[in-house]
């Protein structure tokens, strides 16, 4: 595992399409954009962005994203967004390497909770997030702006 640099995100994005919702989603060909958001999060000291590499190639990534708050006793919480892997890497444990590098990490910066969403038709994603010890506990909303 190691922090995302610029170089990287052609290859972040091309994952990031590579499945029925990211190929709805995600304009691998306007790189420009992604370029910036890329600015945007390795300027913020909140955001990790990470790749994890195989044989020097980029084959899975995940977004962590520090949030501290006043509830919980002012706790500081971290959002896991953005998780995949490279669909010729997919089975052999890279998913759970990434999600426990995560959870050490936000260990590491003093959070008190690591939370997650994941799209609700993504079944077989909701039963590996259980397996590693994440509950179901809250009901998400969002709002497309």
């Amino acid at each position: 595992m190691r922090r995302a640099t610029a170089d990287d995100v052609p290859a972040l994005v091309s994952m990031l399409a590579d499945d029925p919702l990211g190929a709805q989603r995600e304009s691998p060909d306007e790189q420009a954009v992604y370029r910036e958001a890329f600015e945007r999060i390795d300027a913020d000291p909140n955001q990790i962005l990470v790749v994890a590499e195989r044989d020097g190639l980029p084959v899975g990534t995940l977004q962590l994203t520090l949030i501290p708050g006043l509830s919980r006793r002012g706790s500081t919480r971290a959002l896991i967004e953005a998780v995949r892997v490279h669909s010729e890497a997919r089975g052999g444990g890279l998913g759970t390497k990434l999600i426990l590098w995560a959870i050490e990490e936000a260990r590491s910066q003093g959070c008190a909770l690591v939370q997650l969403t994941s799209d609700a038709t993504r079944i077989e994603a909701h039963r590996f997030y259980e397996r590693l010890g994440f509950e179901a506990s809250h009901l998400g909303f969002k709002m497309q702006l």
